[in-house]
This record gives structure tokens, sequence and C-alpha cells, in this order.
């Protein structure tokens, strides 16, 4: 954006920000129908439909948050309530595409808010259910390698070395804990979504990706004792989706 004369850049921000906002809606409006049928077992393709009375829905009814608060978030056919996830994942992508895009309204950002559209479904996927899936996660490394191929910075190189490390330096943690204490401290997703934030962000920005994770995971857990909740020490966190959130941030204090 160096080459724009300040007067361009701002207007650009807007408008690609702008697109990232529509078109994160769009896909947030997949996602969340991803997140509530893939684990279990249903199709996530083809017309969409009410998951209690299985009536196809007309597009009035699709149209990403407005039809949601329109119907007052019920199915138009039966009356059931639909369920929240809808319009929070199709928000959250819609902010994040606008995000993505107006701090960095290249292919770089572009490339970005792809990645963490991806994040947002995995994150809500272990937040909901404990679970990574390999083909997201795998899905999150090749559009990180291919940004990287396509000039990107940080370099192909340290891409790969941030994949190989990040993946590495969990599992090396996972198998460590299950060693000594016993049971399982990571999930096995964990490090695969670590090697693959490498692959995007590379090998440099990891640590603090470790770090932002750690420290959410400490104020979840502060958050939890406050509300009454005990923890203990077999108590389980998504740190999937901890890993997801503190990534994001960091892309975007890298800017």
């Amino acid at each position: 954006m160096r080459n724009f004369p300040d007067p361009v850049v701002i207007p650009l921000k807007i408008m690609t920000g702008l697109a990232g906002l529509g078109i994160g809606l769009v896909i947030g409006s997949f996602l969340a129908t991803l997140v509530l049928r893939w684990p279990q077992g249903r199709a996530v393709t083809g017309r969409s439909a009410c998951d209690r009375c299985g009536v196809t829905l007309r597009w009035t009814n699709l149209v990403p948050v407005v039809s949601y608060l329109a119907n007052r978030g019920t199915c138009t056919s039966c009356g059931v309530r639909i369920d929240r996830t809808h319009p929070l994942i199709e928000l959250l992508c819609g902010a994040v595409g606008a995000t993505a895009l107006y701090a960095s309204p290249d292919l770089a950002g572009a490339s970005a808010a792809l990645i963490c559209w991806m994040l947002v479904a995995l994150a809500a996927l272990d937040l909901r259910y404990f679970w990574l899936p390999d083909r997201l996660t795998v899905a999150v490394a090749l559009v990180g390698l291919c940004s990287g191929a396509l000039g990107i910075l940080p370099s192909l190189s340290d891409r790969l070395i941030g994949g190989t490390t990040g993946y590495v330096a969990l599992a090396s943690v996972a198998w460590s804990y299950a060693r000594i204490r016993r049971r399982e401290g990571l999930g096995r997703g964990d490090p695969k979504l670590f090697g693959a934030i490498g692959m995007w962000l590379g090998w440099q920005e990891l640590p603090f990706v470790l770090f932002g994770a750690s420290v959410l995971g400490l104020l979840a857990v502060a958050a939890m004792t406050l509300r009454g909740h005990a923890v203990v020490a077999t108590t389980r966190l998504p740190f999937g989706t901890l890993l997801a959130v503190a990534a994001f941030a960091v892309w975007l204090v890298s800017r």
C-alpha cells in the first residue's frame, strides 16, 4: 500500500473492508451449517432446510443475520428456535473479513481472511465438540503455503520451518505430559493446528501465538472460577480455539 497516496488508501481500505464484510457474512452462513451438521455426519451441501422440520428454506430466509432477526430467531414453517450458532458465526466471519481486508487491502489480506474464516470454523468446532478436523487444518496449512509461494511475506522457507517446529513443539509437550501424568493433556489436533498456523505466520510469530493462547486460557480459567465453576486438573479447555484467536490477533498486530 506504500505506492498509493494517502487520499487513495483510506477509501480503498473502506471498500475492501466492506467487501470482506459481505463475503464473510455469506461464508459464515455456510460455515455455521458445517459446524452444526458435520459432527453429526449430516450433509453440509445441497438446498438449505430447517434442521427440525426439513422444509426447504426460501432465499428470504437465507440472508445472513437479517433473516434471523426478521424471523425473531425461529423457523417460519414450524416455529422452532434456530440455533444461535448461525448468526454468531455469520457475524464473526463478517467481522473477520472486514478487519483483515481493511488492515491489509491486498492479496495478503485476502489470504488472511480466507485462513481466518477456516479458523473460525475450527474454533467453533473445538469450542462445541473439542474436535479439530484434519481436513480443515490441512486446508489452513495449504493456503498458508500457497501464500508464501505467491511471494507474500513471510517467506516460504519461514512458513515451512514454522509448520514443522509448530507441530513438533506441541506434539512433544503432549507426548511428555502423557508420559509423566499418564493422561492426555493436549488433543491430537492441537499440534497439527499450531503447525498449520506456523505455515501461515512463519516460525517467528509462533512464540507470540502460544503466549497469547496461554494468556487467554488463564483468563478463561479465571472467568470459570469467578462464575463458581470448579476448576480441577482434568478440566478441559478448547486450546485450538485459543490458538485460533491468538493467531488472528498476532497477524493483525503485525500489519
